[in-house]
């Protein structure tokens, strides 16, 4: 290796691909173009927000950053902005979001700036997307870089929330935690970094986020109300259940999304500990390994009245309701009143 070329140290994005810090090279040196792809607007915003982290103090801001109207802003101006010497910063850094239209229509002009970047200007696009076939698209990673904004899958939610969590805020938050938190708040990234940040203004000193400030602070309210639904089914008071359903998404603007988890987890803890009980073990210490409190008479009241076989059986028609909204085929609130008249019918049973 040259004696130049040093290892650079990366850090991890929250939200799409590794973002360079203000050291870090690719192989052909300083990124002076970056391109961040992606559907979902608020996820290219964010990518956006940290990478201008990276690249400026934000009291070199007022001189070194130009965010112009997208839609209106002219590629000659945007090419003057970028080539303008910088003044109290070492780079100009240009932002125009949502630039597909702008791309198409000064493609050429672009075509030829890719091909002999101002060294002292960076140049940020956001689009929805990035056809790998233009000449553009193979001329950036000889003069920048390619940031994927698409949103993670489910299975890799609980690893970013634990790295959010422990970089933003260096607080600890454990798998199983990051589970129930995505259990309770839904599977928006954006959301859920949104209840992180609120979670660890909650434990304030502490550096720990346990299952019980998410449940205190996230999931209480959404708790409380699927126990209160499934309480009137298993009373046999299906007028109350629907009224309690209904009162959930009329308060709550976020019960859209998470009503379902708020019942996964309340119906998946009630089949454990119903399993439990059936094994011989004592009350007192299923609370203890499930992590039970507030109204546990009324939780165990909730297992008398239903057999193992019963929770199951709810369970397995949510997550056939879940995927009926997920896929579109129907809407959170007349999905989960159709759930719970179904649940109303098998407690019958």
């Amino acid at each position: 290796m040259s004696p130049n070329r040093k290892t650079q140290k990366k850090t991890t994005s929250r939200v799409g691909n590794s973002l360079p810090t203000r050291t870090e090279t690719t192989c052909c040196g300083t990124p002076l173009i970056y391109v961040i792809a992606g559907q979902d607007e608020s996820l290219c915003n964010a990518q956006c927000r940290e990478l201008l982290d990276t690249l400026l103090e934000p009291s070199q801001r007022v001189t070194a950053l130009s965010e112009p109207e997208t839609a209106s802003v002219s590629a000659c101006d945007v090419l003057d902005e970028l080539r303008t010497a910088p003044f109290l910063a070492d780079k100009r850094v240009v932002v125009l979001r949502g630039a597909e239209d702008f791309v198409s229509a000064n493609r050429e002009l672009l075509e030829r700036y890719f091909d002999q970047p101002c060294p002292t200007g960076r140049l940020i696009l956001t689009v929805a997307s990035w056809d790998s076939r233009t000449r553009l698209a193979k001329a950036l990673p000889k003069v920048g870089k390619l940031i994927s904004a698409e949103p993670p899958s489910r299975r890799e939610l609980p690893q970013r929330l634990m790295d959010y969590a422990s970089e933003a805020h260096g607080k600890k938050l454990g798998i199983r935690d990051a589970i129930q938190l995505i259990e309770l708040a839904g599977d928006d990234l954006m959301r859920l970094y949104s209840e992180v940040d609120k979670l660890a203004l909650f434990v304030d000193a502490e550096k720990v986020i346990t299952a019980k400030h998410i449940e205190s602070l996230t999931g209480h309210n959404r708790m409380f109300n699927a126990f209160a639904v499934i309480d009137a089914v298993t009373a046999g008071n299906l007028g109350q259940a629907v009224e309690r359903l209904r009162g959930m998404f009329a308060e709550d603007r976020s019960a859209e999304y998470t009503a379902v988890g708020a019942f996964a987890f309340h119906l998946r803890r009630m089949f454990s500990a119903k399993a439990l009980l059936e094994k011989g073990v004592s009350p007192r210490e299923v609370l203890q390994r499930l992590h039970i409190w507030g109204d546990t008479d009324g939780f165990f009241a909730q297992l008398r009245k239903l057999s193992l076989r019963q929770i199951g059986a709810y369970l397995q028609r949510l997550a056939e309701t879940d995927h009926a909204i997920k896929t579109g085929r129907t809407t959170t609130p007349v999905a989960m009143e159709q759930f719970v008249l179904e649940l109303a019918g098998r407690s019958a049973e």
